[in-house]
C-alpha cells in the first residue's frame, strides 16, 4: 500500500469506528490475537526448526549456578557477560527460539547521547560489544551498521536540549555536531528543513540486527562454557526458606526436568510479570502494542543517517534503500491478556493509532507520501512506570534477579545492562550507579498497584519523546501517599512534587491553590481531558532551560530561611527502627560513622556497599532505654537506633539494610514507622526562638547541643526533637495540631532545592562514589579499629590517593545550570556537574561535580587550585571558580546553630 495522501487518509479514518473508552481497548480483537507471520526489516530471524514441540535443543543439567530465562537481547547479553566474567555452569532457557518474544521485531536503533551520564556509559559498552568485541571473539559479524544519527529540533527548547547532550558527550569523547537547516539539507537531501530550528548529528550512531547480535552472543557465551537451551519453557520457580526465614531461589521447573539453582534471572520481557508470579515476585510492567512500518525502495535514501524527530514523535530508521517509520503516540494499545503462545508473532496494525506517525514522517521526508509500504510490524513491548528498566535482586526473594521492562530499548541498552547485571549477580552490586534501574527504587506499596502501573506507564510512553526538562513532575497516579497536612497546604497554594508515591511540598504559588487532579490520559481513550488545570499549567511554565517563572518565589523562601526561620514538611522521609540482640553489631557494620555514642546522640553517616560506594547518607539516633512509646520509642531488650532517611530513597535503604542483616546473619529487627510519624524541620537563625515557645525543654547550646535528640512536649504533644537539622518527629495523630500551633508563630516555607555543605544522595553521592571522593571522610570511623562494610576499599583508596573527587563550582554570570554541564580544566574535559542550582545568598550559580585527572593521576588539592576551570552549558563556556569547601557555609557553623 502507498503512504496515505490526505483524501485516502480521511477515507480510512471514516471506515474505522472510534474507541469510546479506555476499558474497551482490551476487547479489540487485535489486542490479544496474533496475526500471520509478516516480514521485518532484517535478513533473517531465528525461526529454524519445528518449534517447541521438538523438545529442548540440549539436555537439561541437574544444577546450575545461574539460570537466565528469556533468549532475547537481555538474556543473551547477560549470559555472555556472566561467562566472560568467569561464571561457570550458566544456563539460558528460551521457551521457543532465541529472539522469539519481542527482540526479533525491534527496530534495533542505537543512539549514543542521552540526558544521563550512566546511560551514556551503558550505551557506549553496548556499542563496543556489538561493533568490535563480538566480532574479534567469534569472527562473526553481528550486523552492526554505523550510519549515524540525526536529531531534529523544530524549536529553540529542543535544540537547547540537544546542545546539552553535545556538551555532555564531550566528557565521554562522543563526536556530535549542531547543524543549521542548510547544513542538514546537505547531509540529508531528501529532508524537508523549512520548519527546522536546527539538528544534532552524531556520526557514530547506528543500527543493530537482533538475530545477528543474539546468535553471536550465544556463540561467544557457549564458547566460554555457558549452555543455551531453546524450546524449553519454564513452568515454575521453586523457593525455599532458610533458617532465618529468608525466602531464596531453589530451582527452576520445566516440562523436561528441574534445574537446581540458587539464582534465576528474569529476562522474559512482556512475560516477566507471569514469571515473577511463579516465585511470588512483583514485576511492575505492562505490555503495549508498539509498531513501525517498512517502506518500499526510496531512491537517494541510501547511506542516510537514522532520524529522530522528537517533536513529531517519529523516528526514521535506514533499512538499506528503504525506511522503517515508527514512534510513540498518546493512545497506545494495551495488551491486557498476554499470551504464552505468542512467538515470532505480530498484531494487526491499528491505523487510527499509527496515523500520526505517518503524518510526521511525510512532513519530514516528503517523498514518503508517494512511497509504498512493504510491511507493517506491530508487536508487544514491555513498558514501566518511569520508562526505565527493572533490574537487580527482587526484594521478595533472594537470588531472583530482574532484567526486564526495557521500554523498547533492550537492544541498545542490552550490552551495558547485561554487564552490570552480571556484576550484580557475581559481586552483589553493579559497577555503575544503577539506582535509576533498580527495582528497589519503587515503594513496595506501588509495585502491585494496577492503577499506578497502568497510568504511569501510559504517561511515560506518551512523554517518551518530550523534552527532558530539569523540573518535570508526573500527572499520572498522584495523591497515592499524603500526610495529614496535605489539604491545608493545598489550600495555601502549595505546588506539590511526587517522591516515592508521597506528595511532597515543593513551593508556594502566590495565585492560590493548584490541586493535583485525577489522571486524564491526555484526553486519550475518550477520557475527558482536565480543563482549567492550574497545576498542569504551572508545570508547563516550569518547563524551561532558563530560570523558571517561580525563581523569585524560591528566592524569597530561601532568603527567609537564611535570615529568619522556615519550616519544612519532611513527613515523606523514611523512619526506621533497628533493634534486637545484635543491633549494636549491625550498626557498627552498617554505618561508616561511630553511632554508638551515648543514648540521646544523633550522627550523620553513610552506608556503603562492598566496593566502598555510598548506598545512603542518613542520620542515626541512638535511643535511650525505657518503656515502649510507639511510634516515638520502639520495643527493645537492648540497643535501639532510629534512622531518618530521604523519602525518595527509603525503599532502597530498607532493602539494603535488610540484605546486609541477612548476609551477616545479624539477629535484628528492622521496623518501618514512616506512615506513623510526621516530620518537620525548623531551620534558620530564629528557629530556636520559635521552638522555645512551643517546647517544654531548654534549647540552649549547653542544654541541647548539636547532634543530640530527646523526647519532649510540644504544645502538649510528645515529639522527638533532633538538633541535627532541627527535626521534629511527631506521632501522626498529633501532626495537624502541632503544625497548626507552629503556624501561629511563623510563615510557612518548603524547599525546592537548597544547596548546602551536606550531600544529596543520588546526585552528589551515588553507589559508585566513595565517602572519601565525596568529601565525607569525616563520616568514616577510619581512626578506630571498628570494622564496617566497605572499610577495606576506603583504606586502600586513602593509601593510593583519590583519582576523582567532588568539587564545588561557582560562576559569576547569572546563568541557569541544572547538572550535566561539562567541566573543563585548562581546556581539557575532566568531568561534568552532577547537580546545580542558583545560590540566592551568594548570588551565584553553584554546582557540584566529580573531576578526574586526565593523566590518570591523583586529584589533589593542588591539582584543583592550580587549574583554570570552565563550565560548558549548551556549547558555551563560562569561567568558573573551584572551591574545596562550599561557599554556602564553609565552616559548617550554621548547620550547628552558630549564626554569628
Amino acid at each position: 500500500m502507498a503512504f496515505l495522501g490526505s483524501t485516502v487518509r480521511c477515507a480510512v479514518l471514516l471506515v474505522r469506528p472510534p474507541v469510546s473508552s479506555l476499558c474497551r481497548i482490551s476487547a479489540r480483537a487485535y489486542s490479544s490475537t496474533p496475526t500471520q507471520e509478516k516480514s521485518v526489516p532484517y535478513e533473517k530471524t531465528l525461526k529454524q526448526g519445528n518449534g517447541a514441540a521438538s523438545g529442548p535443543t540440549k539436555p537439561l543439567p541437574k544444577s546450575a549456578n545461574v539460570v537466565v530465562i528469556g533468549g532475547g537481547s537481555l538474556g543473551c547479553q547477560t549470559v555472555y557477560h556472566l561467562a566472560k566474567m568467569g561464571m561457570r555452569d550458566v544456563v539460558l532457557l528460551e521457551r521457543d527460539r532465541l529472539t522469539a518474544g519481542t527482540t526479533w521485531h525491534t527496530a534495533g536503533l542505537l543512539w549514543q547521547l542521552r540526558p544521563s551520564d550512566v546511560e551514556v556509559e551503558l550505551l557506549a559498552h553496548t556499542r563496543n560489544v556489538i561493533s568490535k568485541d563480538l566480532e574479534e571473539e567469534t569472527g562473526l559479524h553481528t550486523g552492526w551498521i554505523q550510519n549515524g544519527g540525526l536529531f531534529i529540533a523544530s524549536n529553540k527548547q529542543r535544540l537547547d536540549e540537544y546542545k546539552r547532550l553535545m556538551s555532555l558527550g564531550k566528557v565521554y569523547g562522543i563526536e556530535s555536531h549542531v547543524l543549521s537547516p542548510a547544513e542538514t539539507k546537505d547531509l540529508y537531501p531528501l529532508m524537508n528543513v523549512n520548519d527546522l530550528y536546527g539538528t544534532l548529528y552524531v556520526p557514530k550512531d547506528g543500527t543493530m540486527d537482533p538475530a545477528g547480535t543474539c546468535t553471536t552472543l550465544a556463540r561467544a557465551a557457549t564458547a566460554r562454557g555457558a549452555t543455551v537451551i531453546e524450546n524449553c519453557p519454564v513452568t515454575g520457580v521453586k523457593v525455599r526458606e532458610d533458617d532465618l526465614g529468608v525466602r531464596r531461589v531453589k530451582a527452576v521447573e520445566t516440562p523436561h526436568g528441574t534445574i537446581e539453582t540458587p539464582c534465576v534471572v528474569n529476562c522474559a520481557g512482556v512475560w516477566a510479570t507471569k514469571l515473577g508470579e511463579m516465585a511470588g515476585v512483583k514485576v511492575p510492567l505492562i505490555a503495549m502494542h508498539h509498531a513501525y512500518v517498512v517502506t518500499e525502495r526510496i531512491e537517494g535514501i541510501q547511506n542516510m543517517p537514522n532520524v529522530r524527530d522528537h517533536d513529531a514523535s517519529v523516528y526514521l530508521r535506514l533499512q538499506g534503500d528503504a525506511l522503517s517509520v515508527g514512534g510513540y503516540e498518546q493512545n497506545p494499545v494495551f495488551w491486557d491478556e498476554v499470551s504464552d503462545k505468542f512467538a515470532f508473532s505480530l498484531f494487526d496494525l491499528d491505523w487510527d493509532v499509527f496515523m500520526q506517525h505517518i503524518e510526521g514522517a511525510v512532513n519530514r521526508v516528503p517523498c514518503l507520501e508517494q512511497t509504498g509500504i512493504k510491511s507493517t510490524v506491530c508487536g508487544p513491548e514491555s513498558f514501566t512506570a518511569d520508562h526505565k528498566p527493572l533490574m537487580g535482586e527482587a526484594p521478595e526473594v533472594r537470588g531472583f534477579f530482574l532484567g526486564c521492562g526495557f521500554n523498547s530499548a533492550g537492544m541498545m541498552l542490552g550490552g551495558g545492562c547485561g554487564k552490570e547485571l552480571a556484576h550484580w549477580i557475581i559481586h552483589g552490586r553493579p559497577e555503575k550507579d544503577m539506582y535509576g534501574y533498580d527495582i528497589r527504587r519503587f515503594h513496595h506499596s506501588l509495585t502491585d498497584n494496577n492503577r499506578w502501573i497502568r497510568e504511569r506507564s501510559h504517561e511515560s510512553y506518551a512523554k517518551n519523546y518530550s523534552v527532558v526538562f530539569p523540573f518535570d513532575e508526573p500527572l499520572a497516579s498522584r495523591n497515592m501517599r499524603k500526610d495529614p497536612f496535605h489539604q491545608v497546604l493545598t489550600e495555601q497554594g502549595c505546588v506539590f512534587q511526587e517522591r516515592h508515591g508521597w506528595e511532597r511540598p515543593g513551593w508556594f504559588n502566590t495565585d492560590g491553590p493548584a490541586p493535583v487532579k485525577d489522571y486524564d490520559y491526555y484526553g486519550a481513550y475518550d477520557t475527558q481531558k482536565n480543563e482549567n488545570y492550574k497545576y498542569n499549567q504551572l508545570l508547563g511554565e516550569e518547563y524551561t532551560f532558563d530560570f523558571p517563572p517561580h525563581h523569585n518565589v524560591i528566592k524569597e523562601e530561601c532568603l527567609s530561611c537564611r535570615h529568619g526561620v522556615a519550616v519544612f514538611d519532611m513527613s515523606y522521609f523514611g523512619k526506621f527502627y533497628l533493634t534486637g540482640p545484635d543491633a549494636k553489631k549491625a550498626a557498627d557494620w552498617l554505618f561508616t560513622a561511630d553511632v554508638n555514642k551515648k543514648p540521646g546522640s544523633t550522627v550523620y553517616t553513610c552506608m556503603l556497599n562492598k566496593r566502598g560506594g555510598a548506598e545512603s547518607d542518613l542520620t542515626v539516633s541512638r535511643l535511650e532505654p525505657g518503656a515502649v512509646n510507639l511510634p516515638l520509642a520502639p520495643e527493645s531488650n537492648g540497643d535501639a537506633y532510629y534512622l531518618a532517611i530521604g523519602g525518595g530513597v527509603a525503599e532502597h535503604n530498607w532493602n539494603h539494610i535488610r540484605t546486609v542483616l541477612q548476609d551477616q546473619g545479624f539477629r535484628c529487627e528492622l521496623t518501618d514507622h514512616s506512615e506513623d510519624m510526621g516530620m518537620i524541620s525548623i531551620q534558620g537563625p530564629k528557629s530556636r526562638e520559635v521552638l522555645q515557645e512551643v517546647l517544654d525543654t531548654d534549647l540552649s547550646n549547653e542544654s541541647f547541643p548539636f547532634s543530640t535528640h530527646k523526647v519532649v512536649n510540644a504544645a502538649g504533644h510528645q515529639v522527638r526533637n533532633t538538633f541535627e537539622f532541627d527535626f521534629e518527629n511527631i506521632p501522626i495523630h498529633n501532626y495537624v495540631c502541632l503544625m497548626s500551633t507552629l503556624l501561629t508563630h511563623l510563615f510557612l516555607y518548603f524547599y525546592h532545592l537548597i544547596l548546602s555543605g551536606y550531600r544529596h544522595w543520588h546526585a552528589d553521592l551515588r553507589p559508585d562514589d566513595t565517602p572519601l571522593e565525596a568529601g565525607l571522610a569525616f563520616t568514616c570511623k577510619l581512626k578506630s579499629s571498628i570494622p564496617f562494610q566497605g572499610r577495606d576499599r576506603l583504606e586502600k583508596q586513602k593509601e593510593e590517593g583519590l583519582k576523582r573527587r567532588i568539587v564545588c563550582f561557582t560562576i559569576d554570570e547569572k546563568v541557569p545550570m541544572f547538572g550535566l554541564e561539562a567541566i573543563f580544566r585548562n581546556g581539557v574535559p575532566v568531568g561534568h556537574l552532577r547537580r546545580s542550582d542558583y545560590g540566592f545568598f551568594i548570588d551565584k550559580t553553584i554546582g557540584y561535580g566529580y573531576i578526574r585527572n586526565p593523566d590518570g593521576g591523583v586529584v589533589s588539592p593542588d591539582f584543583i587550585k592550580s587549574g583554570e576551570f570552565t563550565l560548558e552549558r549548551m556549547g558555551v563556556s563560562y569561567k568558573a571558580k573551584a572551591h574545596l569547601k562550599t561557599p554556602f557555609d564553609p565552616e559548617n557553623k550554621r548547620v550547628k546553630g552558630i549564626y554569628s
